[in-house]
């Protein structure tokens, strides 16, 4: 199975074009290397309205996953992890344990992420670290559960 997907950068100063985004790059050259079709790809604020509606709409646009770069740390405009789960039907609690576990060989500060994965209808969503290289670390943390993940997510229900 193709793996479709989208991904969004969260930040206030990109958004504003204080600085240029380097986390979604990151992430795109990342998923192509996996060999999944980007789709999409947002740059928004840190606000739960726009985070929510650029993963929307990477959703409309056929991504059955949605990487968020970006506001999973712990400073007050950090609300990634808040946005989704807001639209979230279930959170996997599984891909942020494993994000943080393995980040904390590398660096102390990891226990302070607040990465995680969810279910949006169909589609997984990760919200990731902002910081470009700890963005693509923790991708490829998860990526060996992600493709059996989304073949679940899009099997269509069967009546019993």
């Amino acid at each position: 199975m193709q793996i479709v997907c989208g991904i969004v950068t969260v930040s206030d100063r990109a958004s504003r074009g204080e600085y240029t985004d380097l986390g979604g790059p990151a992430l795109k050259e990342a998923a192509a290397a996996l060999g999944w079709k980007i789709v999409a790809e947002g740059l928004v604020s840190d606000e739960r309205r726009e985070i929510q509606r650029a993963i929307r709409e990477q959703i409309a646009q056929g991504a059955h996953l949605v990487l968020t770069t970006g506001g999973t740390g712990v400073a007050i405009r950090d609300v990634t992890p808040e946005a989704v789960q807001e639209i979230a039907d279930r959170e996997i609690p599984g891909f942020g344990e494993a994000m943080r576990m393995k980040s904390l060989a590398l660096t102390p500060n990891a226990i302070l992420s607040r990465g995680l994965g969810a279910v949006v209808g169909q589609t997984l969503v990760l919200c990731l670290p902002g910081k470009p290289s700890g963005a693509v670390e923790c991708l490829g943390f998860v990526s060996g559960a992600i493709p059996h993940c989304i073949k679940v997510l899009q099997q269509v229900p069967t009546s019993c």
